[in-house]
């Protein structure tokens, strides 16, 4: 199934920025996202070529299962959601730093 320029771009939610996947970044040229639930390997891929202008050699998806947490009297469960570790061929990069 092709997708659309519009409907790429809702595919890739967000970056994860923490230690683990800037250390990743920097060794690996691994990059993590914050993804659609429905989306797929090939639609990752799609959507990070099509926006940052790269290359991507491999994606990894990982389904990330939401906490219980405690409010006052009641517990909740925090929602579940899905993650890429994106790994992109030799000669390219991506900068969140830039604005």
């Amino acid at each position: 199934m092709k997708l659309d320029a519009y409907q790429l771009t809702n595919v890739l939610l967000a970056p994860v920025v923490s230690e683990k996947s800037a250390n990743s970044a920097e060794t690996n040229k691994q990059f993590v996202f914050r993804v659609e639930k429905q989306s797929t390997k090939h639609q990752i891929k799609s959507a990070v070529e099509a926006m940052f202008s790269v290359e991507v050699d491999s994606v990894n998806i990982l389904n990330v299962k939401g906490k219980q947490k405690r409010s006052a009297r009641s517990l909740y469960k925090k929602s579940d959601w899905k993650k890429a570790y994106v790994k992109l061929k030799e000669g390219f990069d991506i900068e969140f730093t830039t604005a």
